[in-house]
Order: C-alpha cells, then structure tokens, then sequence
C-alpha cells in the first residue's frame, strides 16, 4: 500500500481542520497527534504529532476549513451539542471518501475516521486523532 503514507498526509492537513471548524473551538496553537491502522498491514505505523495554528478566520467558515484540498469536497456534515459527524469525497490522486466523528471538550478533542481508497491499490485505514490546545499561535 504506497498509498498510505499519502492518504495520512492528506488526513493530518483535512483533519484538525474539519474538527476545529465546530462551536466552541478556539483559534489557537493545536497538537494533534494521530494513530493509523490498516487493515491487513501486519506491522501497524506510529502515530504522528504534528502542530497547527488556526486563527479565528480559519474556524470562522467551516466549508472553507474543510474544504481545504481543492480535490476534496465536503458532502455532508452534521453538528448535535459536542459532536460533530461529516464525510468527504476527494479525487485525483488520493481519491476516496472519507467518514469521520470528533467530540469535543474545552480545549481538547478525540475522533476517528475511516477512509476508503478508491485510488490503485484501494484500500480501507481507520484513523484515531486527539488534540489539545497547547496556546496562542506564534
């Protein structure tokens, strides 16, 4: 699967955006750090942290933070209390669509998502993320 360590890539960038674009997230300097598991892959990858910093225009439109990859098009969302569920569809090269649910608290959150490859070698991943806010942005 070569296609893995792009698609993560590609879910590190659509991720934290789609689930700091709810209610109650504050701009700010973000960890994320995020674990893949792949189906059939008999060794598993390390999760990956990666820090981001989304000011208050970023979270401001949702359909623009999502829809961040010009690919990648937002086709539902749906927001209840602290919750939100959302899919995607990207084309081109990381074509597949994606499914994913965050729950938030405060300054923190957890999700987790599948993404279906429809790429090549196609494929399935499960991803778990978390992320805290760790500040102001530079």
């Amino acid at each position: 699967m070569k296609r893995t360590p792009v698609l993560a890539v590609v879910v590190l960038v659509l991720l934290p955006a789609a689930i700091l674009a709810a209610d109650g997230i504050r701009p700010g300097m973000w960890e994320i750090t995020s674990s893949m598991e792949v189906p059939g892959m008999p060794m598993g990858m390390p999760p990956t942290t990666i820090k981001q910093c989304y000011t208050k225009e970023d979270v401001k439109d949702e359909k623009k933070v999502i829809g961040r990859d010009k690919n990648c098009t937002v086709t539902d969302l749906k927001r209840s209390g602290n919750k939100v569920v959302w899919k995607m569809k990207c084309t081109g090269r990381n074509a597949g669509t994606f499914s994913g649910e965050s729950v938030f608290s405060g300054d923190s959150y957890v999700s987790s998502m599948k993404m279906e490859s429809s790429g090549g070698n196609g494929g399935t991943m499960n991803m778990k993320v978390k992320g805290k806010r760790v500040g102001a942005c530079p």
